[in-house]
């Protein structure tokens, strides 16, 4: 049975010597890993503060100064495209022991990353990382390609102890998600055709029943119409932050 989440909501300014960032929406969940603060920068992009460690998911210089914000312990990214793999942004959060993980799709442009594909499940610094499927079924560009074929992007799911978190990245409400198990915050993905429709996100809930809902790369998407799909599901509260 998944227990009750403490989630405070809070704005975050983050600064760097001569510069001021916008001001990025954080919302803080106790883990039994310590207080985790996940800051929303924007579309797919965010960043995770343990004490005395820090994750950036998707970094990308078009949403924030990566001059200016804390240096990474760990780098994930989702799939090759340039709203989710931004090889300078990297450059600017890495040190020595900084770890990085990416799908094959991103190899050749970073340096010395740690490669996971569907399935793999690995433990670094403690925090378990399970790489899963992110790819479309419906939605293909006009030469008939899909926009995410599968198997080239993941998604995570990572466990900060007792607390899962899924960061979907670009995928559908693929039939894999109905294993997902005891995720506690989702962040799924809201933009057609690109992604999921308000609908698909809701029927994608209903497959594995996350506590706290984040919709994320919405784009132009009305957020409010995935609400009123959700209104009458108690279990599942859904969390608008500025992701578009």
């Amino acid at each position: 049975m998944k227990r009750s989440l403490l989630i405070l909501f809070v704005m975050t300014v983050i600064t760097g010597t001569g510069y001021t960032q916008p001001d990025f929406e954080s919302d803080i969940v106790k883990t039994s890993m310590g207080d985790l603060e996940m800051v929303f920068i924007g579309h797919g992009t965010l960043m995770f503060r343990l004490p005395a460690y820090v994750i950036h998911i998707d970094p990308v210089s078009d949403y924030a100064d990566y001059g200016s914000l804390d240096d990474a312990d760990l780098v994930l990214v989702t799939h090759h495209h340039g709203d989710h793999l931004d090889p300078g942004a990297i450059s600017k959060i890495t040190r020595p022991g900084t770890k990085i993980i990416c799908s094959a799709s991103c190899s050749n442009e970073l340096e010395g990353p740690i490669i996971m594909k569907n399935g793999d499940l690995l433990e670094i610094d403690g925090l378990v990382i399970d790489a899963v499927p992110a790819y479309n079924i419906l939605h293909k560009r006009a030469n008939g390609e899909l926009f995410h074929p599968k198997g080239v992007g993941n998604g995570y799911v990572l466990t900060f102890g007792d607390t899962k978190i899924y960061i979907a990245g670009d995928t559908e409400n693929i039939p894999e998600m109905a294993f997902l198990e005891d995720i506690d915050i989702a962040f799924l993905p809201m933009n057609l055709p690109y992604t999921m429709s308000p609908e698909m996100v809701a029927g994608a809930v209903a497959m594995f029943h996350p506590t706290i809902l984040y919709p994320y790369h919405y784009g132009n998407t009305n957020t409010k119409d995935l609400t009123k799909l959700l209104k009458n599901n108690k279990d599942c509260e859904v969390r608008i932050r500025d992701l578009q």
